[in-house]
């Protein structure tokens, strides 16, 4: 009986083993020694694909990237300007929060990963369209990774521990119910970003009345 057959090399292969292990372990333990271990190849063959480890954490970065939902800046999508952020954002946060390890290399920008470069020009291209000036739609775009980056990168919620005793009344008299944040630590983090991001939108919906308003 013929033996199975392993299953092909390939960069998808790769950067999805990569990914798991940045999900479940870190950043630190990629390599490529670890990959090919967790491939079942041998290390020298992972060169054809990727030279550096770097390269790899880029890959991944990038697939993160093409997970986000940018339908809603299609020329014939129908929504406004903010609303498309609102849905971008949204669906910018889930994928990050489902891989928040890799948001360090996400955070250094898109470089020339293909992915990070079609989100970047989508918002940039919505922005433009709908009237802002470049100057201004390169700050948004900005703001928003921002602001959707920094909520990924942890739980505001988680940071508190749930012993109640840790915040003495005579110390902290208003963080009573404190201790209580982390047991609704999914609720209390969603509830904190659309906050936020209906007070950046709401402000940005003013200065577009200014832009508007300045045009004619």
């Amino acid at each position: 009986m013929a033996r199975p057959r392993k299953p092909l090399l390939s960069t998808d292969r790769i950067v999805d083993a990569a990914r798991a292990l940045v999900d479940t372990e870190g950043l630190a333990a990629v390599s490529t020694r670890r990959l090919a271990a967790e491939l079942g190849v041998s290390g020298p063959s992972l060169y054809n694909h990727f030279r550096t480890k770097d390269q790899i954490l880029e890959a991944v970065a990038d697939s993160v990237s093409a997970q986000v939902d940018l339908s809603m800046f299609d020329s014939g999508d129908t929504r406004g300007w903010r609303t498309a952020l609102h849905d971008w954002a949204v669906s910018y946060r889930a994928a990050l929060r489902e891989h928040p390890n890799i948001v360090p290399v996400l955070a250094q920008g898109p470089g020339r990963r293909p992915a990070g470069l079609r989100l970047a020009d989508a918002v940039f291209g919505s922005m433009t369209d709908a009237g802002w000036p470049p100057a201004q739609a390169t700050s948004i775009g900005a703001l928003m990774r921002y602001f959707v980056m920094g909520s990924a990168l942890g739980s505001f919620a988680g940071g508190f521990v749930d012993d109640e005793t840790a915040y003495d009344p005579a110390d902290y008299p208003h963080l009573g119910q404190a201790h209580l944040l982390a047991e609704h630590q999914d609720v209390v983090d969603d509830r904190a970003f659309q906050t936020g991001l209906t007070a950046l939108l709401d402000g940005l919906s003013v200065q577009y009345e200014q832009v508007v308003a300045t045009a004619h």
